[in-house]
């Protein structure tokens, strides 16, 4: 084993190995907990007492734990893999304290822990010379002390939240302004969150229709010449229809005015080229009957408006 002076003792075959794990378990978690599952089966048959320090000896040589003895005594009394807990354990294990609880073997990780000289010695020094030292690993990325150091990394937002809890800024140790300063503060971070939200929803919403615009203005580009083609297509045709409506219109009112007193009909073929039909009255006075009853509207009969100019 490692640091091992002597060849570990072999394991009572007659009754289960006592197996005997100590330390602080502050703020017990699943680190601590793995640690005392590799204890418990470390033999096929164990007993496996757990020692834990009191407040006054952790304190002198550790330092100020969150929870109290009574607590950290009862977190491990809830561990399943624990049989007994030994309260106000020592903290450097010596023979007379293996031959008190009967203890074959002490289980730890094989890091150095130092003891009460103060000279950096082990604490688990002698038990690894007797050959009664039994090794587990320990759980990478899992401590008390990491878990303190997330807590005071944090501190503000666990201070808020206690107080949101109905804590006082007495049991808290909080100054007044310290309260309002962190109130104050959680506001504005709250209104920033909100701004930013709001900024890119409105960013998404331009994006959107930056594209549609985009796609608006490709589909016009490559359509517009048979999109003005098909609208001047259109307005060709119906300007065509209502020349040829206009001009049935006068040919019906010419025939229907000439028809009783001796007019006839002539092929202008020099200038219609589409064998239009023009009615001409022998004397020459259709026309100017015509355009005086077809232009109801003074202003648009050019007969009239000439007349007109001649009383002016």
């Amino acid at each position: 084993m490692s640091g091992s002076k002597m060849k570990m003792k072999s394991p009572p075959l007659d009754r289960p190995v006592r197996v005997y794990a100590d330390g602080i378990y502050d703020l017990f978690h699943f680190g601590h907990a793995r640690s005392l599952e590799q204890a418990k089966k470390s033999f096929p048959n164990t007993y496996l007492l757990v020692g834990c320090c009191n407040d006054e000896t952790t304190h002198k040589y550790k330092g100020k734990t969150v929870m109290t003895e009574s607590e950290r005594y009862e977190s491990l009394r809830h561990c399943k893999w624990v049989d007994e807990v030994i309260p106000d354990a020592p903290w450097v294990v010596d023979q007379q304290f293996l031959d008190k609880h009967n203890i074959d073997y002490v289980a730890h990780d094989s890091l150095p822990y130092a003891d009460t000289s103060g000279a950096a010695n082990d604490v688990y020094e002698f038990v690894k010379a007797v050959g009664r030292f039994k090794e587990t690993q320990r759980t990478d990325g899992i401590s008390t002390s990491d878990i303190i150091m997330r807590i005071v990394k944090d501190y503000n937002q666990y201070v808020l939240r206690n107080l949101d809890r109905g804590y006082s800024r007495k049991d808290l140790g909080v100054s007044y302004v310290k309260e309002k300063r962190l109130r104050v503060n959680r506001r504005l971070k709250t209104l920033q969150e909100k701004v930013k939200e709001h900024q890119e929803k409105v960013g998404e919403k331009i994006q959107i229709v930056a594209k549609t615009a985009a796609m608006s203005r490709n589909e016009w580009v490559e359509n517009a010449d048979r999109w003005v083609a098909g609208f001047l297509e259109m307005f060709e045709e119906g300007c065509h229809k209502m020349g040829t409506a206009i001009r049935d219109r006068i040919q019906e009112r010419l025939r229907g005015q000439q028809s009783g007193d001796g007019s006839f009909l002539l092929e202008n073929d020099k200038d219609d080229k589409d064998d239009d039909e023009y009615y001409y009255d022998e004397d020459g006075d259709s026309d100017n009957e015509y355009f005086e009853e077809y232009y109801d509207d003074d202003e648009l009969n050019p007969q009239s408006n000439g007349k007109d100019e001649n009383k002016n």
